[in-house]
């Protein structure tokens, strides 16, 4: 097997394996069931908000230590993390229990930036599409089958919703492990660069030093430079921010779903949420493909724009559904056609992004605009969650973060109608003066 196959797949195992959390599509169930004695009131303000500003806060020295630390404390960390949430999930009961254990979720969540940049330093370039998508495509095959084992324990009666969280522990366990494994990574891109060999036996051309000026920059100075050539781009800072914005709403949306569901419909007979997860992640991978095939010299940018705002629209009407329905079902039926949409859509951001990037920079620019992405959340947390806020009711939640999605596209469509009409009165005034001369 090639070296490069073969560390892809290694890093594949253990994105699949961490993935396997059965519990995860009934933590809210869980929570407010028998084995914890929270209200609805304190898990939605006191418990799931301390995971969102963890995260945020976390993100920021992780993203600077990650290439530093070689990646693969940070993988190790990833199984360490999900080993401490779900032991106290299984043996602690107080509200401070959870909050520390939302503490440790904001690690487990940041640290995620470790597992898909670590591949950039192991492989060469030219395998950087394919193990990117072996990454993808190993955690999305992990969220299917662990929607598809929850759904069956809690409908054959072999597990409650507490039991599950027994499994989820293996797996992390298992994942943990398994990083430990993984080789090591002997240099990075910014701190523990190796210097080029050709460098030594050739002088550099005008184009070189344009595009390898890390052959001579500290690391501080090489960030910056990859920073500043980014988000100087037009066509980088705006699918940016459709990503970070994209990124935001969706967070949001899947962090406070089953509390909806839970208003909805406060004791199910049967809560479908592990095979709505299921059917989810298969429909968004569907739809990340479908989006790649599409996108792949088929859809001009100004095209993917507007493609992009129709869909951010339909993605508002979804959530719409979600919130404004009375029946279960119709929600479970409004957040599949979301995840759907918005697998379509966030790949297509990120490959507009990527067109446009230096190749070495885009761990950082993605790094970058996750960031950005957890501010957007934790603002909306702040404004439309918190006593700070509005501290809206679930329903009222949600049809705010449904015409959040509308008013983004609406925003971006606009964007793109006066574009094409600068363009056409600036070629209108080109063909004028051609005339005149």
């Amino acid at each position: 097997m090639k070296e490069w196959l073969k560390v892809s797949c290694l890093l594949c195992v253990f994105g699949f394996v961490r993935e396997i959390r059965p519990s995860e599509p009934y933590v809210t169930e869980y929570l407010l069931g028998p084995w914890r004695n929270i209200t609805e009131q304190q898990l939605i303000q006191d418990v799931y908000p301390v995971g969102t500003y963890s995260h945020l806060v976390q993100l920021v020295f992780v993203f600077l230590i990650t290439d530093f630390l070689r990646y693969k404390p940070l993988i190790i960390t990833i199984g360490a993390a999900g080993v401490i949430i779900w032991s106290m999930l299984i043996w602690t009961t107080s509200l401070l229990s959870l909050q520390i254990l939302e503490f440790f979720y904001g690690t487990y969540m940041a640290a995620e930036v470790a597992y898909y940049t670590y591949i950039y330093a192991k492989v060469d370039k030219k395998y950087y599409p394919r193990v990117t998508s072996h990454t993808r495509a190993a955690m999305f095959v992990g969220k299917l089958i662990s929607g598809i084992i929850s759904q069956l324990m809690i409908n054959l009666e072999l597990m409650n919703y507490r039991q599950l969280n027994y499994i989820t522990l293996a797996t992390q366990i298992l994942a943990m492990l398994w990083a430990f494994g993984l080789p090591k990574v002997d240099k990075s891109l910014y701190f523990h660069r190796e210097a080029l060999e050709e460098s030594t036996t050739a002088p550099p051309s005008t184009n070189q030093l344009q595009l390898d000026p890390q052959v001579e920059s500290s690391p501080m100075q090489l960030l910056w430079q990859h920073f500043h050539n980014a988000y100087t781009n037009p066509r980088v800072l705006q699918w940016s921010l459709w990503y970070a914005i994209g990124l935001a709403g969706y967070l949001q949306v899947t962090y406070y779903m089953q509390v909806l569901w839970k208003v909805i419909e406060p004791e199910p007979q049967i809560a479908w949420n592990g095979a709505v997860d299921a059917v989810l992640t298969a429909l968004a991978a569907l739809s990340a493909l479908a989006a790649g095939y599409l996108h792949s010299g088929r859809l001009r940018p100004k095209a993917s724009l507007l493609v992009l705002s129709v869909l951010s629209a339909l993605e508002g009407g979804s959530v719409l559904v979600c919130c404004w329905a009375n029946d279960i079902y119709w929600s479970y039926v409004g957040f599949v056609i979301f995840g759907a949409l918005y697998g379509f859509t966030i790949t297509v951001a990120s490959a507009e992004v990527a067109r446009n990037l230096q190749e070495e920079s885009f761990g950082l620019v993605f790094g970058i605009n996750t960031l950005l992405a957890l501010i957007f959340q934790s603002l909306l947390t702040i404004i439309v969650v918190s006593e700070t806020g509005f501290e809206l009711s679930p329903i009222d939640q949600y049809a705010v973060y449904a015409f959040y999605f509308i008013a983004v596209a609406l925003i971006y469509f606009i964007s793109v109608l006066v574009e094409h009409l600068w363009q056409r009165g600036s070629e209108q005034v080109h063909a004028k003066a051609e005339n005149l001369e």
